[in-house]
């Protein structure tokens, strides 16, 4: 049984009946089930955010410490065979289009490297007859040298490919379904390869099988209705804990931003409904790495650093080449701006530890 076939039965409802006194009852449990869950993305539940915010404090605590992960996004190529009418690689977008050579990109990792992140994440367009098979594997064998942790946030591939860049030193997988709604998802990817949205639900299960130790899957916010995409996501979340329960599955909760193409998100998240939607996923599956990224300000990623956060990326660009001074066109724009020491700064006055290197696969 795959995912999809959970997905096709879901019942979601429990969103729009839920009452405060469900919410309080929720939150008197010691674990949650999927139910409990949707009670928690509920109108009412948003009543009660500041005692899904305790809770929810706890709980990461418990589960994480007082530790943020710090990690690095390196862009390969924004050249994009797709046509996903939010995204600033749209193939039929004006603007630069650049592909990082292998040479080019170890001048991009060393100075990331130098700065000091240990964690990266190498991301790309669509461009199968450029960023190929043997191209990722050269790339991934040469920073699997210098890094603790290199992930793949590129186009699906297949079980075996995935084997492949596993045995050259890959061991994350990034991949957003986008939007779980395959009404909306056709519509939002009228062509390209990325319109197969079963192929792309499938990902993460793929990379499961080929063995990648790190499975972070998430929605773009804003592409559909944020109680219903979370609701879907969170049970994709809980399938992938049970089903890899030896890897480290985490949950992204990227924003729609401006990525220079005109597209406007059709329903705008707000801070409010962001930090209820990350509180209650926390509180229905504890133990999930959760991301925040740089496409948040940095007042709201400040803010989020005691709640329930577990990750952050730092002093991101989104196009290829950019941490060398190559100019080409972003994917989006950066919200938070700082670097990476101003973050870590940040982090220590919060009390909590900023962390390089992740030291937890040696205990499992």
């Amino acid at each position: 049984m795959s995912f999809l076939d959970a997905l096709k039965t879901a019942n979601i409802g429990r969103t729009k009946t839920a009452q405060i006194e469900d919410v309080d009852a929720v939150l008197k449990k010691d674990r949650l089930c999927f139910n409990d869950y949707l009670v928690l993305l509920s109108d009412a539940a948003s009543q009660k955010l500041e005692d899904l915010a305790q809770r929810a404090r706890l709980l990461t605590l418990k589960h994480f410490g007082k530790t943020i992960q710090l990690y690095v996004p390196l862009y390969l190529s924004n050249e994009c065979d797709n046509a996903c009418v939010y995204c600033g690689f749209n193939h039929k977008a004006v603007g630069k289009r650049l592909f990082l050579s292998v040479p080019e990109v170890e001048k991009e990792a060393e100075i990331l490297y130098q700065k000091g992140f240990r964690h990266i994440l190498l991301l790309s367009g669509e461009k199968r007859d450029k960023v190929t098979l043997n191209y990722l594997k050269e790339v991934i064998s040469l920073l699997h040298k210098r890094f603790d942790s290199v992930s793949l946030e590129v186009f699906p591939l297949s079980e075996a490919e995935y084997k492949q860049l596993a045995a050259c030193g890959a061991d994350g997988l990034t991949i957003y379904q986008e939007v779980y709604s395959p009404t909306i998802y056709n519509n939002v990817h009228p062509y390209g390869p990325k319109s197969d949205y079963e192929f792309r639900l499938d990902t993460p299960e793929r990379a499961g099988k080929a063995g990648f130790y790190r499975l972070n899957i998430g929605a773009l916010l804003g592409l559909a209705p944020w109680q219903e995409e979370m609701a879907l996501l969170g049970l994709h979340a809980a399938y992938l804990k049970k089903t890899f329960w030896q890897s480290q599955i985490a949950v992204s909760f990227p924003r729609l931003t401006d990525t220079g193409v005109g597209f406007k998100a059709p329903y705008p998240v707000s801070d409010r409904q962001l930090i209820q939607m990350i509180c209650a996923l926390r509180i229905f599956q504890p133990t999930l790495g959760l991301v925040l990224s740089t496409r948040e300000k940095a007042e709201l990623r400040n803010n989020l650093i005691p709640l329930a956060i577990t990750q952050m990326s730092a002093e991101s660009k989104t196009s290829p080449g950019a941490y060398s001074g190559l100019e080409a066109e972003q994917q989006f724009e950066i919200s938070d701006k700082r670097s990476l020491q101003e973050i870590v700064k940040v982090i220590a006055q919060k009390g909590y530890e900023p962390v390089f290197k992740d030291w937890d696969r040696i205990f499992i």
